[in-house]
């Protein structure tokens, strides 16, 4: 386990305040002493953290905390934007713009600090996209946001744990879509993306990648299709003409096992779902949710709002515990690293 850490705390952006981010953000805390890459600060409400640990019969200390100011333990700082909200108004599960704009200002804030240098890195628990857009934001979600906020127009998703790590070449669209959307300069764009993300962020210093074909048995040379022969597999040799160590494409139904057994750092995918539904039978509990390209670094829980359990006290912390780890190792990697 790389145990390097960086000076600076990474603060956990709390998402929708009716959601499970209050809930997993108290029981991070209480799950024992955080220091080096886990130290940690809210960016979010201490009124609705409060409501929630009164309403779940969480212990909690909630304490103000500014940029420079030290982290007592057992306590849980928070950073607090000027607009609050009023808990006597909300409802588990119910949120609306004002729980949008609240959302929207915790990322907002936290991404600043950021890029004034006060932070290390942030860690995003869940938001509801629809409330965001409500509030006035015209993001999908986080990943588009704070792309805008840091002006950066090169970036990716990537969906980590300790046995495999996946990255997507079309994410949010329709699987009608999908095969149109692939070129050769798209996949081999991610795969560049993602072998850089692996060596900076990751301190791998000569990954291997693997690529998934799109078809059954990756087109058995073109019988199933002709997208691995005419972009998949050219752009596969353009990425490994620029330096990395890449192969593939690869059936889509062994290259996961493959990739998990350790034969390689990460798994290149065509498509949301051909990616995640592997990841998430491994890493359902602890799988992070990275992007990278950013100038900042950013993790993520791997799971929504979860508004069907908001509120009951059943939400699992692991993803948020991992999602905070990584990024704390991401940030003290790319120090070291500068590339």
């Amino acid at each position: 386990m790389n145990q390097l850490t960086s000076h600076l705390p990474v603060a956990i952006t709390m998402g929708c305040p009716v959601g499970v981010g209050p809930e997993i953000i108290l029981k991070f805390f209480a799950s024992g002493p955080h220091t080096g890459e886990e130290q940690a600060v809210v960016i979010g409400d201490p009124g609705v953290l409060s409501w929630c640990a009164r309403e779940l019969g969480l212990d909690a200390e909630i304490v103000a905390w500014q940029p420079g100011w030290n982290i007592l333990p057992g306590t849980i700082p928070v950073l607090a934007p000027e607009r609050s909200l009023d808990p006597a108004t909300l409802h588990w599960g119910r949120p609306d713009k004002w729980t949008g704009r609240a959302m929207a200002l915790y990322i907002e804030t936290a991404a600043r600090l950021l890029q004034n240098g006060v932070l290390a890195a942030m860690t995003t628990c869940p938001i509801a996209k629809s409330s965001l857009q409500a509030a006035g934001y015209n993001y999908p979600g986080h990943t588009e946001m704070l792309a805008d906020l840091c002006k950066s127009r090169e970036y990716g998703m990537m969906m980590a744990g300790d046995r495999l790590r996946v990255t997507l070449v079309t994410i949010h669209v329709g699987l009608a879509q999908v095969a149109r959307l692939l070129t050769r300069e798209s996949v081999a764009g991610m795969i560049m993306a993602t072998d850089r993300a692996l060596r900076c962020d990751f301190a791998i210093a000569a990954p291997k990648i693997a690529v998934a074909g799109l078809n059954p048995h990756a087109s058995e040379e073109g019988l199933f299709g002709d997208e691995e022969i005419r972009v998949i597999a050219p752009a596969v040799n353009m990425a490994a003409g620029h330096g990395c160590h890449v192969h593939g494409p690869f059936p889509p139904d062994t290259v996961f096992f493959k990739a998990a057994a350790g034969e390689y750092d990460a798994v290149v995918c065509m498509y949301h779902d051909q990616g995640l539904i592997p990841f998430k039978l491994l890493h359902f509990s602890d799988g992070v949710n990275v992007t990278f390209g950013l100038p900042i670094v950013r993790t993520s829980v791997d799971h929504g709002t979860a508004y069907d359990i908001a509120g009951k006290g059943v939400a699992d912390p692991s993803s948020l515990q991992a999602a905070v780890h990584l990024a704390g190792r991401i940030a003290a990697n790319r120090e070291i690293i500068q590339c």
